[in-house]
């Protein structure tokens, strides 16, 4: 059987189990609901390959709709114009409202001007914070810059700079609280 007999067969099959779910036949009805399912799935697959987590929501959309206005089929029509006239309905709504949310949402990308300040206030809160920092004596400023912002433990720190453990977090308390009061205007 070549493409144009393969798609002629589809074709007469859909109808017959349309007609016959419109007569009464649950069971074909539900057959041609499946059916049609796969066929809207590939139809909407290349039509949306940049959306592909949309597909599966057009194919409910539409089949929901097929349901809703299968009373509108003329069966002297071929099903699958029928179909598909209502699936790209679905599908130019969806594009409408996908356009329509992104006019309202500006995209951010890396070079936006929102990262740009971002990172320059960083850069400014790293350089005033060395600023502070090189107004302590190193018994104060040694324990804030290992245990507070390296995130290094009292005993790993005391190992490191010679000095004991009370002495680290002590100087640890004292360091904070000038540089506590110089923000403050203090000193």
């Amino acid at each position: 059987m070549n493409g144009k007999d393969g798609l002629l067969a589809k074709e007469q099959r859909l109808r017959s189990l349309l007609l016959g779910g419109l007569s009464g036949d649950a069971v074909a009805y539900r057959s041609f609901l499946k059916e049609l399912s796969a066929h809207l799935r590939s139809f909407l697959r290349k039509r949306l390959a940049s959306l592909p987590d949309d597909v599966e929501d057009l194919v409910q959309e539409s089949l929901l709709a097929v349901h809703n206005q299968r009373h509108t089929y003329d069966p002297g029509q071929p099903v699958s114009s029928w179909v598909q006239a209502i699936a790209r309905y679905k599908l130019v709504d969806l594009l409408r409202r996908r356009a329509a949310k992104d006019l309202l949402t500006e995209p951010l990308d890396e070079e936006s001007a929102f990262f740009a300040s971002a990172d320059a206030d960083a850069a400014e809160a790293h350089r005033d914070l060395n600023r502070l920092l090189d107004e302590l004596p190193d018994k104060q400023r040694l324990p804030i810059v290992h245990v507070k912002l390296e995130g290094l433990s009292v005993t790993e720190t005391a190992k490191l700079t010679g000095m004991s453990e009370s002495a680290i977090k002590v100087g640890v308390h004292r360091g904070l609280k000038y540089l506590a009061a110089k923000i403050r205007g203090e000193r």
